[in-house]
């Protein structure tokens, strides 16, 4: 992407979102990825098809049990910090009144509002209609990513985790200020990325969820004399469903997060390399990993965190859960009603298999609704697959630019 800047009167510059469609294609960016039917030469045709596959089927034969994987890795589970979730994210802005109304068109709403921080900028904490007290913190000054918050099983691990290089040397800090309180701990990764660790936040009470709608299809019709009927307006967010990172030094990030957290691969996507790999992927290089909080035998996300392989170290995204389908189109349609840029989206991921949406903020950082994730567990198996662009959807628009960079 290229950056577009705005100098102000005081001297300060503004990040200007792009306009239009992805340089990668053009005004006339196609509308639908390449068909993959086959046809055959009596005229017949293979329709396209869905179903939901046992995670072993699903992934295939480039796979491999996840507790092999953590042995050849040399993980020991013991020395983890376990986690239990992601709760929110954390970002600086310059503009913290443009990226509030942002947030408002994208789904979630203010729940407080401190004038003064640490440093002397005003704060402010969005909330979804799930039990997070939070998903995203703001403050204002110069556009900065403060990081990912996880939530921890304990003060102790949290205490655990102060020995783990890259901690601040300040230690755990009280949440005195901030929705719901706790301690929280910050961290910074090989590649400069700060991490925070969370525990002793009081859960909020959940909101209103919204209603699900009934769905007819050709054979089974429970929707009789009920008319499904829709309110125009934003995607209500429910929870942080995950956040990625692009990196440089790809094998060093994964060792750091895979051997201090309970962070565990769910799939890998590869390139080809003449010179093999180490761990015997015979001329296959890891470039990227969709990492899922392993809590063992419990179902949690396909992943919560993710990296891939980059020319320069940045986040890439950070992801939102909402109700279904139509929400996202309704909220599609409200966000590029109120003039925001699209980066990608509607469409559906192959590995996860969410609907995903993609949207520039104001500021100039990635941010996506999703719906309809698969869940894993410790039995899913670890998955490997080539690291095409045809392997990021299976339906939606062409993937851009700006979503590769």
């Amino acid at each position: 992407m290229t950056t577009q800047t705005q100098t102000q009167s005081n001297g300060s510059s503004t990040w200007i979102p792009p306009q239009g469609n992805s340089s990668q294609w053009g005004s006339q960016r196609p509308v639908t990825l390449t068909s993959t039917a086959t046809s055959y030469a009596n005229g017949s045709i293979t329709f396209n098809a869905g179903a939901s596959l046992p995670d072993t089927e699903a992934i295939g034969p480039e796979s491999q049990p996840l507790s092999q994987w953590q042995k050849a890795a040399g993980i020991d589970p013991s020395k983890q910090v376990k986690i239990v979730k992601l709760a929110h994210m954390r970002y600086q802005h310059p503009d913290l009144e443009e990226i509030t109304t942002f947030m408002r068109d994208f789904g979630m709403h203010i729940v407080q509002t401190s004038d003064h921080g640490n440093e002397g900028g005003k704060r402010r904490w969005f909330r979804g209609y799930g039990s997070d007290q939070y998903v995203y913190y703001a403050q204002s000054g110069p556009k900065k990513f403060l990081g990912g918050t996880f939530e921890v099983e304990s003060l102790s691990e949290l205490e655990k985790a102060t020995a783990i290089p890259g901690a601040a040397e300040e230690g755990i800090q009280k949440l005195d200020d901030a929705p719901g309180g706790g301690h929280m701990l910050t961290l910074t990764d090989p590649e400069g990325f700060m991490v925070n660790l969370l525990y002793g936040q009081e859960a909020a009470p959940t909101g209103d969820f919204p209603e699900k709608v009934i769905v007819n299809d050709e054979v089974e019709k429970p929707r009789v004399r009920k008319f499904n009927r829709f309110t125009p307006g934003p995607a209500a967010v429910h929870k942080l469903g995950h956040y990625g990172l692009c990196v440089q030094d790809f094998d060093e990030q994964l060792k750091w997060y895979t051997r201090n957290f309970n962070l565990a691969p769910t799939d890998f996507l590869y390139v080809p390399d003449g010179g093999g790999s180490k761990d015997g992927g015979g001329g296959k290089k890891d470039v990227a990993a969709f990492l899922h909080i392993d809590r063992g035998a419990d179902p949690v996300d396909h992943h919560t965190f993710f990296m891939s392989t980059n020319k320069t170290s940045h986040v890439h995204h950070c992801s939102f859960e909402v109700h279904d389908y139509d929400t996202q189109h309704l909220g599609h349609q409200w966000l590029g009603g109120k003039g925001y840029t699209s980066v990608w989206g509607i469409g559906r991921h192959i590995l996860g298999s969410q609907i995903f949406d993609y949207w520039w903020d104001t500021t100039g950082n990635m941010v996506e609704h999703y719906a309809d994730g698969d869940l894993v567990n410790h039995e899913t198996p670890v998955g490997w697959s080539d690291a095409k662009d045809e392997s990021l959807a299976v339906w939606g628009p062409e993937v851009s630019k700006w979503f590769l960079e």
